[in-house]
């Protein structure tokens, strides 16, 4: 018997929703979307405030990539639709609240692929896109206020330092989340970063090389959190050896390290500079800032490869911020937490909490800080970071913040049981 063909007058002869299902099935194969079991699952749907105020991110967290999805779409006045194709619901999976421009969400699994339906403010109007995480398998929807405007029940404050306070604390399970999905969220793991080494000197001044420095104080805070807390520690080198900013926070993801601190110490035209400053990732806001971070991604020029930086750009940054939102927060707390401990316990005179664009924290996706110790150029200053007394104090006063943190973030994973 000869093969049947479908011709026009054939079509015709077909039931409508026999000629739906054939049209469905075509689109999709033209889409590159296989009618398969599901293969990506869906652990947490998370929303966070963007830190430019500007808009909410709803973070999509997968174990597995999702291969294919589509645009959000309208279903409905005030309603988008958002589909993952061959996409399920994790078993561990817990429905949190909406934030933001949501009011309400929904999830429902219809012919193996993953539908949700997001609910929104009717007095917001956003403009909804999707992009992938570039340090995760995860799916980002990005809601951005059109009007440009902050509404009072999402709008955020700046504290002295000028730095963005972060509306929510998404980075942990929710309540009722599986005791599997809370070990997973356990803070287990941390990479400590010495910074440059190898033909990399960093800051150089009074003999003193600001690789030697950091690297010491490094092992001294590993030591401490090994010891003292139980956590395993992961350093990024261990001798001098030069390694590249981007494929520090790889190493971090790699390890799966729920922080990452990048240790370094600054310098200055001004001999008299003193005292320590911690950052974390995001536009800066004052001009020390930017100075201290032209020092650091400056490094590059060491590097074999500087081509990776070319996208490295202020609206890149932005867009990176986005992506780290839902650390945003969490590092946050983690500076301010060190800021305090030189303060109090070292008497380091507090140069702050500021934000910015640290190559070295671009690709760590956790929440991650870096640490500028005190100024090489100030020789009474230098004498201190060199001195067996001084890497102590300030490892210690790291510590101290490192324990606070996991004390208050574990006491959030937990709360819910």
């Amino acid at each position: 018997m000869s093969p049947s063909i479908c011709t026009s007058s054939s079509r015709s002869r077909l039931s409508p929703p026999l000629r739906l299902f054939l049209a469905t099935i075509g689109v999709l194969v033209l889409l590159g979307v296989e009618t398969a079991p599901a293969t990506a699952l869906v652990e947490d749907v998370l929303f966070t405030a963007r830190s430019d105020g500007q808009g909410y991110v709803i973070r999509v967290r997968t174990a597995d990539t999702i291969k294919a999805y589509g645009m959000p779409r309208s279903a409905g006045e005030h309603t988008i639709e958002w589909v993952l194709y061959n996409t399920a619901l994790h078993d561990n999976y817990r429905k949190g609240s909406a934030k933001g421009p949501v009011n309400r969400y929904s999830t429902t699994t219809r012919n193996g692929h993953l539908i949700l339906r997001f609910e929104l403010d009717p007095e917001r109007s956003v403009d909804p896109k999707v992009y992938r995480d570039g340090a995760s398998n995860d799916l980002l929807l990005n809601l951005a206020y059109r009007d440009g405007s902050v509404p009072v029940a999402d709008a955020q404050q700046e504290s002295s330092s000028g730095v963005v306070q972060q509306a929510s604390t998404p980075s942990q399970p929710p309540n009722g989340a599986s005791e599997a999905a809370r070990e997973r969220w356990k803070l287990d793991t941390v990479v400590i970063d010495p910074g440059h080494g190898g033909k990399d000197p960093g800051a150089t001044a009074n003999g003193l090389y600001e690789k030697d420095i950091v690297l010491d104080v490094a092992h001294k805070l590993g030591t401490y959190v090994e010891n003292r807390l139980g956590v395993n520690v992961v350093y990024t080198r261990t001798d001098d050896r030069f390694i590249p900013l981007e494929e520090r926070g790889h190493m971090a993801n790699e390890a799966g390290a729920k922080l990452f601190i990048s240790i370094h110490a600054n310098a200055s035209r001004a001999r008299s500079a003193y005292g320590s400053s911690t950052y974390f990732l995001g536009p800066s806001k004052t001009d020390a800032a930017e100075k201290v971070m032209e020092r650091e991604n400056s490094v590059i020029k060491y590097e074999e490869n500087t081509e990776r930086y070319e996208n490295y750009d202020e609206q890149a940054l932005v867009r990176q911020t986005l992506t780290q939102s839902a650390y945003m927060r969490q590092s946050e707390q983690l500076a301010s937490s060190i800021q305090t401990q030189f303060d109090e316990r070292v008497h380091r005179k507090d140069r702050g909490v500021h934000q910015a664009g640290f190559y070295v924290l671009w690709s760590a996706s956790m929440p991650s800080v870096l640490v500028e110790l005190g100024f090489m150029t100030n020789p009474k200053e230098a004498r201190y970071l060199n001195s067996d007394q001084g890497q102590t104090y300030l490892a210690s006063a790291i510590f101290r913040a490192v324990r606070s943190y996991k004390k208050q973030y574990e006491k959030g994973i937990f709360a819910g049981e």
